[in-house]
């Protein structure tokens, strides 16, 4: 057997499921196995896998909970293939992708991989919205949606490959969440493993999540940040400080209209047009559009404010980070 498919859960039988029923779809002719680790769900999945069990070759575990760090790698640690392929429960898996992935790694054989996320036609348009200020060029470079450069790419837990040598040696994920999966990424690099993106090993990510939670949850993204940051300072990059800069620039915008200065909020203005303009083309609705405006602002906002504080608590006051956020640490 050679891979092993990781799926952590959190009371969510019905994502997983949406996600067994694709892997059941699969093209792939050689054998595989999918290992579910319940992360102590009060609202268990286990009467889903069970229906499965007929079509595929499912494992189940139920553990207290210990955060999805902790759960890809018991999972990890009971599965029998030689190559883990993690997904988050919320994911839904094109009947491609194990064949795409298994000609990547015979074409060019690597010890880390990503694959980006897409959106299906039957999401809503809030997750539409949300999947374009994820993985858009002018949003995030490009990292979710198959941009970035491809060989020194930093996979996301919700579409990753590892091998058994990489998470033997690396100990697989640490306690922080979120900021996982770009911690064992660097972990990986300082022990001379190879990570990379496959183009083509797309999923499709339906994040069951309203604005409120997506806000939450790019603060803490944010967050995040400089803690590796303090972690791991010669994989810093500019770029993790442009939603900071863009929140304090729109201010700034703001206080020169005052003066009747508006050139700067007039390039803002650009920005947003140029925004609703390419999600309107690619999602082909207007309203898909303009939610991508508000999905953008509050994922700069929620990134650049939740950087802001951690910048300051971290690298200006050195406070221990499990100390300054708690919340990000199992």
């Amino acid at each position: 057997m050679l891979f092993s498919l990781i799926i952590p859960v959190y009371n969510r039988p019905d994502e997983v499921d949406e996600l067994l029923e694709s892997l059941s779809k699969l093209d792939y002719k050689e054998d595989f196995e999918i290992v579910i680790v319940e992360d102590g769900s009060s609202i268990k999945c286990d009467d889903v896998v069970r229906d499965y069990g007929g079509k595929l070759n499912i494992s189940y575990y139920f553990k207290e909970n210990s955060g999805p760090g902790n759960s890809r790698n018991y999972g990890m640690q009971k599965a029998k293939g030689d190559y883990f392929i993690i997904f988050d429960s919320d994911c839904i898996i094109p009947k491609t992708y194990l064949k795409e992935v298994s000609n990547a790694l015979k074409q060019d054989y690597v010890d880390c991989f990503g694959g980006p996320d897409k959106a299906l036609d039957s999401f809503s348009d809030i997750q539409k919205a949300i999947n374009f200020a994820m993985t858009s060029l002018l949003t995030t470079g490009g990292i979710r949606g198959g941009s970035e450069k491809i060989d020194k790419f930093q996979p996301r837990s919700f579409n990753m490959g590892l091998s058994r040598k990489a998470f033997e040696a690396s100990n697989g994920f640490g306690n922080i969440h979120p900021g996982e999966d770009p911690d064992l990424s660097i972990r990986l690099w300082e022990l001379g493993f190879e990570t990379r993106l496959f183009p083509n090993a797309f999923v499709y990510h339906k994040r069951r999540i309203d604005w409120e939670k997506f806000s939450i949850q790019v603060n803490k993204f944010g967050k995040a940040r400089p803690i590796l940051n303090s972690w791991y300072p010669r994989y810093n990059k500019l770029t993790f400080f442009f939603p900071t800069v863009f929140i304090i620039g729109f201010i700034v915008a703001l206080v020169f209209l005052v003066f009747n200065h508006d050139l700067l909020l007039q390039l803002y203005f650009v920005y947003f047009l140029v925004l609703f303009l390419v999600s309107t083309y690619q999602n082909k609705s207007f309203k898909i559009g303009f939610l991508s405006i508000k999905a953008v602002w509050k994922q700069f906002y929620g990134y650049g404010t939740g950087f802001m504080e951690s910048f300051l608590k971290i690298i200006i006051l050195k406070q221990k980070p499990q100390e300054a956020f708690p919340e990000l640490f199992f």
